[in-house]
């Protein structure tokens, strides 16, 4: 081998070293890009997954929100009504005890009808109507009131026909006569009046 082509060989081989060097030097830009591209991938995908779970969190937070308003809402309205019931309770407490003495105040009505001339008659009577008076009063500073009937207007809710009269000084469809009271406790009947009704 010549000297000359000793030297083509040796240019040719530091070419190929430098073309080499070069492609080293390319894979290794490659492969820099391609870790680039790779960790901005991952980083994308990072931040893809945060957003997604930062709105999967937000979702459920809106969702425990609304279930505490709906429980909230709910507990108002529970405290309300077991208000309003405990208010109904105290306004109508005394109802059952009124009802069951309604028949014994009619007793003593009719007791007070009765006449006589005795002395000792009419001192009872006169104790029996002191009783009555008492009796009455402490049941109307519990709310028991009387049913207006004679001379009223036939009301249903109120009062109870049991008999029609043909009455020319009252009105057509007038209470003539109450044939047994009624009572009501605050706006509540507890015993509608038993009355006679002009045609």
């Amino acid at each position: 081998m010549t000297e000359k082509d000793q030297s083509v060989n040796n240019e040719e081989v530091a070419e190929n070293q430098e073309n080499t060097a070069k492609d080293s030097n390319t894979d290794e830009q490659n492969e820099t890009v391609n870790q680039e591209e790779v960790l901005e991938e991952q980083k994308t995908s990072e931040n893809d997954s945060k957003d997604e779970e930062i709105q999967q969190l937000k979702e459920e937070v809106n969702n425990q929100e609304e279930k505490y308003l709906r429980l909230y809402a709910e507990f108002e309205n529970y405290k309300r009504r077991i208000q309003n019931e405990n208010q109904t309770l105290k306004t109508y407490q005394a109802q059952s005890v009124l009802t069951d003495i309604l028949p014994t105040i009619d007793n003593i009505e009719r007791a007070l009808q009765i006449e006589g001339d005795d002395e000792s008659f009419k001192s009872l009577q006169k104790g029996v109507q002191m009783v009555y008076e008492s009796l009455l009063r402490a049941l109307n500073e519990n709310g028991l009131e009387e049913i207006e009937a004679v001379g009223q207007q036939f009301d249903p809710n109120f009062h109870q026909a049991v008999m029609q009269d043909n009455d020319e000084s009252f009105e057509s469809n007038a209470v003539t006569q109450e044939l047994q009271k009624g009572y009501k406790l605050k706006d509540r009947v507890l015993r509608p009046s038993m009355v006679k009704v002009n045609q």
